[in-house]
């Protein structure tokens, strides 16, 4: 009898595990069909999440204007609006300081080219004339090897500028729309949910919107910690077009690992190229210092808490979405991962609130 149970109990485990272990191949196969899906209509999602990214940063000032009784489409216009002069001036700011003084920079590339010749023809290197120019003249015989290679490069990254133009005007449009119409949508989609659904998913994406907006709000601060942090440090140092390189350092922390690499790269040689040698390697070290102190301490913690992730799931999530989707992918991961918690929990808390069992009728004496 007592090998019978046992045999009854392995049989009913493992008909548990089967069907468990079926439920976790079929949510994987649909996970897979959704990416897919994703990735195919990726043109149109692209434009749809920059969107929601831009609307989250701009919906505080659209409401302080909808509160004070602004029309819905008078609001969302002046907003866009602003939304564009702001990026105009950030354009404004580094370009026109670095233009106003072009002429120095050029002369200091070339200073800096033969000041680097020159340490090269010394010790402990000991290059000689002969040796760089047949260097120079073997690089410019590659280049017009692979002249045809470069024409190629160079259509993909005109189509690709096309592609990014399209993108950033199809996202100020849907900026627009959303923050016009934003309220509504959660009304009209109750409206045309089902059952329990029609008050399980408005609230999930409220909770979701909410996280959102957490998360470019952290993004933000952390860029302007990176602007003046190493502003400053560019200022003590005395690297010229410190405002342009702040401005640029802001800009930069939205695009994760390329903008911080970028910035920091232009600033080096900007103090390479104004200063010299040593000023670069300060300027180096401050750039690293900062940005380590970004990367392991104020974004984490600040995502951390904004987002109810802890620092360790955040830099889990953006080294997965690194991996997997590159710079996309670092850009979302956290988000993304916030969203999935915010989920979880939802689903958690309906789960565990056990219903209320009825209380039973008093019979009279």
């Amino acid at each position: 009898m007592r090998v019978s149970l046992d045999a009854v109990k392995t049989r009913a485990a493992l008909r548990t595990s089967a069907r468990i272990s079926l439920q976790v191949l079929v949510v994987l196969a649909l996970t897979g069909v959704v990416l897919w899906l994703l990735g195919r209509m990726w043109a149109v999602v692209w434009p749809v999440v920059i969107a929601l990214l831009i609307t989250t940063l701009t919906w505080p000032i659209a409401r302080f204007l909808r509160r004070r009784r602004w029309p819905a489409a008078l609001a969302a216009a002046a907003v866009t609006v602003l939304f564009l002069l702001l990026v105009a001036g950030i354009v404004l700011l580094i370009v026109l300081p670095v233009a106003s003084q072009s002429g120095a920079l050029a002369d200091g590339v070339v200073d800096g080219i033969q000041q680097l010749r020159q340490w090269a023809a010394g010790p402990p290197l000991n290059i000689g004339e002969a040796q760089i120019s047949g260097a120079l003249d073997t690089a410019v015989t590659r280049i017009q090897d692979s002249v045809g290679s470069i024409l190629t490069a160079t259509a993909t990254g005109v189509g690709t500028v096309a592609n990014g133009l399209v993108t950033a005007v199809l996202s100020v449009f849907l900026m627009f729309f959303f923050l016009k119409d934003g309220p509504r949508f959660l009304p009209w989609l109750g409206r045309q949910l089902p059952g329990r659904l029609a008050t399980d998913v408005p609230v999930v994406a409220e909770r979701c919107w909410g996280t959102l907006g957490s998360f470019v709000r952290s993004q933000a601060f952390v860029g302007l910690l990176d602007a003046v942090f190493i502003g400053l440090g560019l200022w003590i140092v005395g690297v010229p077009l410190v405002l342009p390189l702040a401005v640029l350092t802001f800009v930069a922390a939205f695009v994760p690992i390329i903008g911080a690499l970028f910035a920091g790269a232009v600033a080096v040689l900007i103090a390479l190229v104004f200063n010299g040698w040593v000023e670069a390697l300060i300027v180096l070290g401050i750039i690293i210092l900062v940005q380590q102190l970004e990367g392991n301490v104020f974004q984490p913690m600040l995502q951390s808490r904004g987002l109810g992730l802890h620092a360790g799931v955040v830099l889990l999530a953006v080294t997965l979405g690194g991996s997997l989707a590159g710079i996309t992918g670092s850009l979302l991961a956290v988000p993304v991962a916030a969203m999935f918690a915010v989920i979880w929990t939802y689903v958690r808390d309906q789960l565990s609130t056990a219903p209320e069992e009825d209380e039973p009728l008093e019979t009279p004496t």
